[in-house]
């Protein structure tokens, strides 16, 4: 029998995970957006058999609703799901990056028989919208699915069969456990990112060459600083405590920090970038709750040319490239070109294409 899904929320997302259902055997996948012009180009793309004109109406026909929105609105949507004629067995999940406010309500809809089983497809893209929407985007990267207990283990498995079409590795945690992890891993950087912009801002007056400089390195460590600003204003609303935990323990490290450069010798100090070295050098490059680029950074020669001389090696070898940068200063390395790629394997096949045909030596971030 075929199941009805209702993807709500076209963008990179809910886009990904639409075209990815398309792959799901006796699965239809049907679309709501609030802008109209998204569910034609979703259409025409083949994301959706069809687009609904109401949220109700596709929520009535939906044996599975995803909501692919921001968590408020998300939540705000929850809130009107009781006052429709939905489906006996119906389960609801959400892709959004905090969890706990989705299973708040949740647990008020259980009370009308309605299972919400929230999810989090830890993935995305420099690029946004239902254009840049691909099947393959949550390859290999994390799914987190929280059920409120073990009474909706039917619905986590229901969705654990039609969510392995993405091709991510599903695992299961609370909500709890999920908005902390992601506070540690993903919210706190943004806020960290943020506030080093603010600082050199704060330097800009005494030293404007310093955003000159700021270029290289600087650039590469707060990347994530560039997000959208709505979108991290919701997320930091809806993980507040969990944060705030994580600036009052970042705040006792930069005490720790202080002392070693005020008391400490060499060696300790030293040791404290080798500690953090070593760490680094461990964490998994894909799969993780911040978004990877799969950056490749190769050293060139200064003379017209190189560049369409690399990209044309990588075109022979059929290697598709995502995004393009020249960083113009950097304090420990000179001519580099950043060259961004779709998955590991792809970074992978590049660097030994390029290290072995062009000669040029590389490093992956």
């Amino acid at each position: 029998m075929t199941k009805t899904v209702l993807v709500v929320g076209l963008g990179l997302i809910g886009g990904s995970v639409a075209l990815a259902l398309q792959k799901a055997p006796d699965v239809q996948v049907i679309g709501y957006d609030v802008d109209e012009g998204t569910i034609k180009i979703a259409t025409q793309l083949n994301m959706i058999e069809y687009g609904v004109r109401t949220l109700q109406q596709g929520a009535e026909q939906a044996d599975v609703i995803i909501f692919a929105t921001p968590v408020s609105i998300t939540v705000k949507h929850l809130h009107e799901l009781p006052h429709w004629s939905l489906k006996p067995h119906v389960i609801v999940t959400d892709t959004g990056s905090t969890k706990q406010a989705v299973m708040a309500a949740g647990a008020t809809l259980r009370e009308h028989g309605i299972t919400v089983v929230g999810g989090h497809p830890m993935a995305g893209s420099h690029k946004s919208g239902v254009t840049a929407a691909k099947p393959h985007l949550f390859e290999n990267a994390y799914y987190v699915l929280t059920a409120l207990d073990a009474r909706d283990r039917w619905a986590v498995e229901e969705l654990k069969r039609l969510l392995r079409y993405t091709h991510s590795k599903i695992v299961e945690i609370s909500a709890d456990e999920h908005d902390h992890m992601t506070a540690v891993v993903s919210h706190f950087p943004h806020i960290i990112s943020a506030s080093l912009v603010h600082q050199l801002q704060q330097e800009d007056a005494q030293y404007p060459m310093a955003k000159l400089l700021a270029a290289g390195g600087f650039r590469d460590v707060t990347r994530i600083a560039s997000s959208n600003p709505s979108l991290w204003r919701d997320i930091t609303l809806q993980n507040r405590d969990k944060i705030l935990e994580q600036l009052t323990k970042w705040q006792l490290e930069m005490e720790r920090v202080k002392t070693i450069l005020q008391q400490g010798s060499a060696g300790e100090i030293e040791a404290y970038f080798g500690d953090a070295k070593q760490l680094r050098d461990k964490l998994p490059f894909s799969g993780g709750a911040l978004f990877s680029t799969f950056d490749l950074q190769v050293d060139i020669p200064d003379y017209p040319g190189v560049i369409s001389v690399i990209t044309g090696l990588l075109a022979d070898e059929n290697i598709s490239i995502t995004n393009l940068r020249i960083v113009e200063a950097r304090e420990d390395v000179y001519g580099i070109l950043v060259i961004s790629f779709q998955s590991e394997e792809d970074r992978l096949r590049a660097q030994t294409c390029i290290e072995t045909r062009a000669k040029f030596e590389t490093h992956i971030a």
